[in-house]
């Protein structure tokens, strides 16, 4: 199976670009439901350990069922799958490009949640318009054993997230591991009490939030994604969604920039205009690198040949 490796801001992707599971016709929905019910395996194998690793997300490139997009895209992580994925799509651009699938402009990308523009700026640049993004309910208070009432807000961009204002510990990389385990006591305590998207759609993404000491942005974040591993890229979705809880709050005006940092200090540039309905849809500039370009090998009798999982 060939793959493309990149990482956007410091979070990798690795692009399936040549062997990968036959997904036939349909909608991406109908494809990414026969990839999780028929080729789990393939997704094991490449993300986990030991090919991959918990911080990898997978990007499956299959054809579009509309004539207006450059490739279908399937996400996945060390998990399961994703509806969408900003620093992957960005990454999924920078991949085209590379394979000369792509030139510098606009193209657009059918993903499971919808079509997701790309304008590709220079080779390493890219901006993501997201699907349309909003605030479903605000200031939402989840009780949570060992730190007791977490107040934030449920939103979505691309992905379900609860957004905290108020860290619990300063965002920076020494705090980590704390970070990490708040917001897996969050997630789990919004399930346990049944606090969900809409339509009960699960969240599985913590996104805490603090001023930042850099003058010339406007925020920092910690972002936990499903599986547990925290976003190492200032999260598009996730970016999506504060830009959605902001626009509602009037804190920030249509096409006004947005800098979010990272817990590593990397950066997206954000802003969001309105459609037609009144939703918000987001912008989110990037860069993506390409790291290697390799085929991964599945020999006979490799005990762990579908990666290492419990």
């Amino acid at each position: 199976m060939r793959v493309i490796d990149s990482h956007t801001e410091g979070e990798p992707t690795r692009v399936i670009v040549e062997g990968g599971p036959d997904l036939g016709r349909g909608s991406m929905q109908e494809r990414i439901g026969r990839f999780a019910d028929e080729f789990d395996h393939i997704r094991r194998m490449v993300i986990l350990e030991p090919r991959g690793s918990d911080a990898l997300v997978g990007a499956l490139l299959c054809q579009p069922t509309r004539d207006d997009c450059a490739a279908g895209v399937l996400f996945f992580n060390n998990t399961g799958y994703l509806g969408m994925c900003g620093h992957g799509s960005i990454g999924t651009a920078v991949t085209l490009a590379h394979l000369n699938k792509i030139a510098p402009g606009i193209s657009k990308l059918e993903t499971p949640v919808g079509v997701v523009s790309v304008n590709l700026l220079d080779k390493n640049t890219v901006t993501v318009e997201n699907v349309a993004s909003y605030r479903y309910k605000k200031r939402v208070t989840v009780t949570v054993p060992e730190l007791g009432d977490v107040t934030g807000d449920i939103a979505w961009g691309g992905n379900w997230f609860f957004l905290v204002k108020e860290s619990p510990f300063p965002i920076c990389l020494d705090n980590e591991r704390a970070l990490t385990d708040a917001a897996l006591k969050v997630m789990q305590a919004l399930e346990q009490q049944g606090i969900t998207g809409r339509d009960g759609s699960t969240i599985d993404h913590v996104e805490y939030f603090s001023d930042t000491n850099t003058p010339d942005a406007n925020s920092r974040n910690f972002v936990l994604c499903p599986g547990g591993a925290y976003d190492r890229s200032p999260c598009g979705t996730g970016t999506s969604a504060k830009l959605a809880c902001l626009a509602e709050d009037g804190v920030l005006a249509p096409d006004t920039d947005w800098v979010q940092e990272s817990v590593i200090g990397s950066r997206f540039v954000a802003r969001y205009s309105i459609n037609g309905r009144n939703e918000i849809i987001p912008s989110i500039t990037g860069r993506a690198f390409i790291c290697a370009e390799t085929t991964l090998v599945q020999q006979p009798g490799d005990p762990f040949g579908e990666g290492i999982s419990a």
